[in-house]
């Protein structure tokens, strides 16, 4: 493999920076910022496994209403409930015609109430490991800045999907839940979106095709380049199913008409417009941080791009179970269809030897930083301006936190490394950093720099440094923050081939 284009352009967030044209920046800071991204990735597994509809009232075109305080109190009749058990056959095959997905068996169906719904949605934020990743989730992301220090994330969740839950199918039973409280009109809609769901877990199960990739860095002794790269995998699997049940659901409402996505592909836009508005009526929603807000839509907005692209460029086939069979593997693909379909992918990023450089640590988290979480941490130092047009230098990026050994309650430390094509990049990048610095922390304080090319800042939770150096090759970006080692070997940031 040639070297250059193996050590080109990346940003690590060890607090550090290198450059294709020879530009590396280092930020170092007390025990701040932690590992994020894989937050990113099994937050929005976590909503992939519960396959609810967050973006349900795109159905309408118009935001839902807040339920009233006597909402509880108002039931579809009996023949309503008729009604809506019948109309999910047809809405199957519907989906089945539009998506060439077989039908391999009937989809259960089961009348739940607002009781039912919000006992579903605890049992999934409270147990076992899904408690638990959400619990370290919001750790890493306080430790970014990207959740405020009070936020109680697990009570933000249950509360935004009882709020916004409109119908869900539960790969666990093969049954798809329908709402004892929302018309059969408002629903089927709805149900197209959730029996694609059934439709794919019947060809390709759901539960599996989404845990690829989904591995707990914390139990591995060895971290390899394939297991930043698998961390990936969820982000662009999620946006694949929700993609194409959206894509679905905006067909069962075009049916009338007699169009569709794939007939009349700009009409997606007022599907995005839709989505925008459904959620625009959401108290939580809106009240959400920034990272959470577009986290939560990524799989929904640009899946159904994605979808819709494919579906237009290259038909039906490979726009459902084609996918399906060959996901795509990164946001970035998602982001940029025609990436996908030329089967573009990126160098791999060499990895430092991270049993011998942190041999006094234990991994708490480890992961790939992607285009989208890295354009999310842009716009949340900066803005959105700056976010869309420095993430199209992008290249690569993973993190890395630990914890000193036998120390359970010591704060996080963490090295994130990103990769962009030239040096004025990466510094870019680096520059973003330091100027959020002040909102990030109480107290920020920059000394007086040691050379050109270094900054150091004090903080409540500690220093941070940022330097710009020469590199090998390639243009990286590397942070470092808390209790990780505050140098490593050159070689090791250039990465060796036990590491790959």
């Amino acid at each position: 493999m040639n070297h250059s284009a193996f050590f080109e352009n990346h940003v690590k967030f060890r607090f550090e920076t290198h450059n294709e044209s020879g530009a590396s920046s280092w930020f170092l800071s007390g025990h701040h910022k932690a590992r994020y991204v894989h937050w990113m990735m099994r937050l929005k597994c976590f909503f992939s496994c519960l396959l609810l509809t967050l973006a349900a009232a795109a159905q309408t075109g118009s935001p839902r209403p807040t339920p009233s305080p006597s909402a509880d109190a108002q039931k579809i009749s009996p023949q309503q409930a008729e009604e809506l058990f019948r109309s999910v056959d047809d809405i199957l095959h519907f989906s089945s015609q539009d998506t060439g997905l077989p039908i391999k068996h009937e989809v259960k169906r089961k009348l739940v109430n607002r009781d039912q719904v919000e006992s579903f949605v605890m049992k999934h934020t409270t147990e076992d490991e899904d408690a638990k990743r959400l619990r370290r989730s919001e750790l890493v992301l306080k430790k970014f800045g990207l959740l405020p220090r009070d936020f109680d994330l697990s009570k933000f969740l249950v509360a935004l999907l009882k709020e916004q839950v409109a119908g869900y199918y539960d790969p666990k039973t093969k049954t798809v839940n329908l709402l004892d409280w929302v018309t059969p009109e408002q629903q089927k809609p709805v149900l197209a979106h959730e029996l694609t769901h059934a439709l794919q877990d019947q060809s390709f199960d759901l539960e599996k095709f989404m845990k690829a990739g989904n591995a707990n860095m914390a139990e591995k002794n060895t971290i390899t380049i394939a297991d930043l790269e698998a961390d990936e995998l969820s982000t662009a699997r999620q946006a694949v199913v929700e993609g194409q049940a959206m894509v679905v659901l905006m067909d069962y409402m075009l049916q009338p008409m007699g169009v569709s996505i794939e007939k009349a592909p700009q009409l997606l836009s007022q599907l995005k417009d839709s989505i925008v508005a459904a959620t625009s009526g959401s108290p939580q929603f809106n009240s959400s941080p920034l990272y959470l807000r577009s986290a939560l839509t990524f799989p929904y907005r640009y899946g159904t791009e994605f979808v819709a692209q494919v579906l237009t460029k290259s038909g039906k086939q490979r726009a459902y179970s084609g996918l399906l069979d060959a996901p795509p593997t990164t946001s970035r693909q998602i982001m940029q269809p025609e990436v996908y379909l030329a089967n573009e992918r990126l160098a791999p990023m060499p990895l430092p030897d991270f049993l011998h450089d942190f041999k006094d640590y234990e991994v708490f988290d480890a992961g790939s930083v992607g285009e989208f979480d890295t354009e999310v941490i842009i716009e949340q130092y900066s803005d959105e301006k700056t976010a869309g047009d420095l993430c199209t230098h992008w290249r690569g990026g993973y993190y890395y936190a630990v914890r000193p050994k036998g120390k359970d309650a010591a704060p996080l430390g963490l090295l994130y490394v990103s990769r962009w094509s030239d040096s004025a990049s990466a510094k870019r990048f680096a520059d973003t950093y330091a100027g959020y610095l002040p909102k990030r922390y109480n107290k920020a304080q920059e000394t007086s720099p040691s050379s050109k090319t270094k900054r150091v800042w004090t903080t409540e939770e500690g220093p941070v440094r940022s330097a710009c150096k020469r590199a090998f090759s390639g243009c990286d970006s590397t942070l470092r923050a808390g209790t990780c080692p505050l140098r490593l070997p050159v070689k090791s940031l250039r990465g060796s081939s036990g590491s790959r």
